[in-house]
């Protein structure tokens, strides 16, 4: 069982920066990939950004390059997402996720692949 906490989101001002984190348990967490994923109201939940097990693979939305960086603490079992530049656009509930495909360097951006979710933290960017 991974138990997975959101913290960090909240009310910023376009061009303002926040930072994510996501607290995961399980002794293992230094060999999942994770992930982050938004969901705006009314719409699906989609891909933001992955980073593998060992720091060196990420991936991103296209939506979000330049802008987010996701990153890991695995001493602390804790993953970033640190957002700079933020848009009205990127409100939404951020879900942080873990696939527990063991020290994969692949990084997956379907739902389908990623095994615990956290509960959500919104983040809500006003223009």
């Amino acid at each position: 069982q991974v138990q997975l906490v959101e913290s960090g989101g909240g009310l910023v001002q376009a061009g303002g920066s926040l930072r994510l984190s996501c607290a995961a348990s399980g002794r293992t967490f230094s060999s999942y990939i994770m992930g982050w994923f938004r969901q705006a109201p009314g719409k699906e939940r989609i891909f933001v950004a992955a980073i593998s097990w060992s720091g060196t693979t990420t991936n991103y939305a296209d939506s979000v390059k330049g802008r987010f960086t996701i990153s890991r603490d695995n001493a602390k079992n804790t993953v970033y997402l640190q957002m700079n530049s933020l848009k009205p656009e990127d409100t939404a509930v951020y879900y942080c996720a873990a696939d527990l495909t063991s020290r994969s360097e692949y990084v997956r951006t379907k739902e389908w692949a990623y095994d615990y979710w956290g509960q959500g933290s919104q983040v809500t960017v006003s223009s």
